[in-house]
């Protein structure tokens, strides 16, 4: 990052003086910041020059300084410092992934902003500092300025679509399957079907989410209430099929002796059985959340791989989720990206690690001996 000293000309930012918030947000802030730059370099006059000045910084750098003013107008007329962080570029010059030392055709750095970026070195106006706009802001064509906010609150309202819907009807999916269901040729047709879907590649629930969510309902394209469906059905089978297995460890001779005391067999379900079976089926929830949590193509299918700079205030809002964030920042073309996937994907990590330790701690908590 390089501090800069801006002057913030009152009759450059509000000419009428009158605090309008139209006027402060359309002013020439890349004016202001180019005439910062020429105080620190007042040695370079040619226009062609002074562009690859320009271009040492972040081409957001004028939205940071727009934000600044925005949240305190009081600023007006003032002489600000401000940090700015460097170009893709120049970002990777200071941390020593480009040699100044090679050839100019195979660097994208010219002589001349290196020397300018050594004089800024010199006169201690560079430093590095940890990136908290990474954590705040959303997503953005300047990787100075993109951020994971926003498909965090994506993928908030997603998994959240997701365990509603899911997790109740897969439970009593199971203890109807198990407990209740007649066996006949119709349930085994049915555990047939639920144990193929749990092995269908996940692409395929994102084209029915496609065909029938999207094309047929008319919800909205790139809402976290369409990846949730999708996803819940997608995860539907997983739940199911462990809850199943967690039922099934029950010892018979549980129903058994509730049976002999009086109990109905509603009672016997639902006072004894899923209660010993709960550590187990929300271990599969919680598992089948995770699988759902790192999804990426279902999602792409839907529309959610679209650019979304906005942090979304509901489940009817255009959003991305943490994967398909990911996939976006591992095929853009500037290379400062590669250090955001890599973020994304250590916190993603994380997310999954958590869940999984929750689902243990359940385990712990609820399993019962008998």
């Amino acid at each position: 990052m390089i501090q800069l000293d801006v002057t913030l000309y009152p009759q450059e930012i509000d000419p009428a003086g009158k605090r309008d918030p139209q006027a402060i947000s359309t002013a020439d802030y890349q004016k202001l910041i180019r005439d910062a730059l020429d105080d620190l370099f007042p040695d370079v006059t040619d226009r062609r020059e002074r562009r690859e000045l320009m271009a040492l910084l972040s081409p957001g750098a004028t939205d940071l300084l727009r934000a600044k003013v925005m949240a305190d107008p009081s600023l007006i007329g003032q002489r600000v410092i401000i940090d700015v962080p460097f170009s893709d570029d120049l970002d990777q010059l200071a941390k020593g992934r480009i040699d100044a030392e090679s050839e100019t055709a195979t660097r994208r750095v010219t002589d001349k902003q290196i020397e300018w970026f050594q004089r800024l070195e010199q006169r201690g106006l560079v430093r590095q500092a940890f990136n908290t706009t990474l954590f705040t802001a959303g997503d953005s064509r300047s990787p100075e300025l993109a951020g994971i906010w926003g498909s965090l609150v994506g993928t908030f309202w997603t998994m959240l679509i997701t365990m509603a819907i899911a997790f109740p009807l897969a439970i009593g999916a199971a203890i109807y399957l198990e407990e209740f269901a007649p066996k006949n040729r119709w349930t085994a047709m049915i555990e047939v079907n639920i144990n193929n879907l749990a092995a269908v590649p996940s692409i395929v629930f994102g084209l029915l989410g496609l065909a029938v969510f999207l094309n047929f309902f008319g919800l909205p394209r790139s809402a976290p209430l369409v990846g949730g469906l999708v996803l819940a059905l997608m995860t539907l089978p997983i739940i199911i099929i462990a809850s199943r297995a967690a039922l099934k460890a029950v010892p018979p001779s549980i129903r058994e002796a509730a049976l002999g005391v009086g109990a109905s067999q509603v009672q016997t379900v639902f006072h004894h059985v899923v209660p010993l079976a709960m550590p187990g089926m929300l271990t599969g929830a919680i598992l089948g959340m995770a699988h759902a949590l790192g999804e990426t193509a279902p999602l792409l299918m839907i529309g959610m791989v679209a650019f979304i700079v906005d942090i979304p205030g509901g489940p009817l809002d255009p959003a991305t989720v943490m994967p398909v964030q990911i996939y976006l920042w591992a095929d853009a073309p500037e290379r400062a990206f590669v250090e955001r996937s890599s973020a994304a994907i250590v916190i993603l990590l994380g997310f999954l690690i958590l869940m999984n330790l929750i689902a243990v701690m359940l385990r712990k908590r609820f399993e019962r001996k008998w």
